[in-house]
């Protein structure tokens, strides 16, 4: 078991190279360039997008604006934003957090693109159901001998759509928050513990799962917005109770990034490129799966879907993760302490909000995490299906299932270095063939502000 946990934290190691970083970061800022930043321009618009106000029910796909970027943010609003902060500061230090940041900024840039060409490139699955994802954006966009490039895709989605992540750090915080803390589990049964949760979770999630993505977004529109309004609602707690160490905090994160002195080992190298993992890993921007959630939207407008997209940085690492790191760093736990992941947030928490702040975090997670996991399903039954024809695409959720329980027993550090590594080989057909398109993109775009601006000129002239 040692020697399989090591070989997986080495595979994120090498996965996550200085070249990727290269890819992400440089990708997404082509992306701004290329776009010029107009879309951001057209943020209201967004808005209205996901009020509805273009809904039509009889335009090709599955869900709608609002359900497509809930079921999205419930695979990226979770634990990289509880427990995948923590790491970030446990391994870079405060310095991370900015790091995180700028893989935010221009990710809102990769996901208008990436996500339009979901909707623009959706082919048919081998059931002759109409599907997105970079797999068909690949095949349908760049063509028939791109194929290999698909395949590369799907085969890394198989791993990096586990849930293994969340199951992990779901379990940790139920052990060490409630039982170890109160003296009903000994540190020493814990492996019995984990084998029984994963087998609790397993059986939980199952029952959603099955049922197929118009159930996983029925679900996860309920429950994501409400969790993260009372999550967003605590934190905000913490900061204005305590706004005199906010701006301190804010200062430690601006000055860390580029000296790297509170990173383990105090190298910049290891600040940047934790900040550019995490960042990743919460707001998925350019690994693909957030293509696989907003091809299935009702639209026949490719750019709507990419300007719905294009929020998801903005809620998920800009407002969710920020907050996460001011209750860490105002908390001050993170200083000479031994705790990762949840557990460090868990007593961030703890020490801000002493009589109810760990409650309202247990509630968040365990929601943050379950919904999580039942888009991850939806992700991986998609690669599956590409790969084995759709009628077997069912198949995939009894491999999760699995899974779930072995994530359970695992340590922290081997399933990040697993599932990191998954994402950095997706990333690769993702964004590479992103660039390929983008002009297309640009194309599109603006084609469709131009009619929109004629749109809101014509009511005008009306009003």
């Amino acid at each position: 078991m040692d020697q399989l946990e090591a070989s997986l934290i080495y595979f994120g190691e090498v996965a996550w190279g200085p070249w990727l970083l290269v890819l992400i970061l440089g990708g997404g800022l082509y992306f701004l360039v290329q776009s010029r930043l107009i879309p951001f321009l057209y943020i209201g618009h967004s808005i209205d997008l996901l009020r509805g106000k273009y809904d039509d029910p009889d335009n090709p796909g599955d869900i709608t604006h609002f359900q497509a970027l809930s079921s999205a943010l419930a695979g990226t609003i979770g634990m990289g934003n509880i427990a995948g902060v923590a790491v970030a500061i446990h391994i870079g230090g405060p310095g991370a957090i900015f790091w995180m940041w700028m893989t935010a900024v221009v990710g809102i840039a990769t996901k208008f693109f990436t996500c339009t060409l979901a909707v623009m490139y959706r082919g048919e699955d081998s059931a002759g159901q109409l599907q997105g994802g970079p797999m068909y954006v690949i095949t349908q966009g760049l063509g028939p001998k791109w194929k290999p490039f698909a395949i590369f895709f799907a085969l890394a989605g198989l791993i990096g759509c586990l849930p293994l992540f969340q199951t992990n750090q779901l379990v940790q915080t139920v052990r060490d928050v409630i039982f170890i803390n109160q003296g009903l589990l000994d540190p020493k049964d814990t492996f019995e513990f984990n084998l029984l949760a994963g087998i609790v979770l397993a059986v939980i999630v199952s029952f959603v799962i099955f049922g197929g993505l118009k159930r996983i977004a029925m679900v996860a529109s309920k429950l994501v917005p409400s969790m993260a309004v009372l999550y967003m609602g605590s934190a905000l707690f913490v900061i204005v109770t305590n706004f005199d160490k906010v701006p301190e905090s804010f200062l430690l994160i601006f000055t860390d990034a580029f000296s790297g002195l509170a990173a383990a080992g105090g190298a910049i190298g290891t600040v940047i490129a934790t900040g550019v993992r995490r960042g990743a890993f919460s707001n998925e921007a350019g690994i693909g799966t957030e293509a696989l959630a907003h091809g299935a939207v009702k639209t026949n407008e490719p750019v709507r879907e990419g300007l719905v997209a294009m929020v998801g940085p903005i809620i998920d690492t800009l407002l969710v993760c920020t907050s996460t790191a001011m209750v860490i760093l105002i908390s001050g736990v993170w200083q000479g302490n031994d705790s990762n992941g949840v557990t460090m947030t868990a007593e961030a928490f703890s020490t801000m909000m002493p009589t109810f702040g760990i409650y309202i975090l247990m509630a968040c997670i365990f929601c943050f995490s379950v919904s999580t996991i039942f888009t991850y399903s939806y992700y991986g039954t998609k690669c599956f299906g590409f790969l084995f024809g759709a009628h077997r695409q069912y198949l995939y959720n009894y491999f999760l299932i699995v899974m779930t329980v072995f994530a359970a027993i695992m340590s922290l550090d081997a399933m990040v270095g697993l599932v990191d590594g998954a994402f950095a080989l997706m990333a690769i057909p993702t964004t590479v063939s992103a660039l390929l398109l983008s002009k297309r993109v640009m194309a599109a775009a603006k084609i469709y502000f131009a009619k929109l601006d004629l749109e809101k000129q014509s009511e005008r002239a009306q009003s």
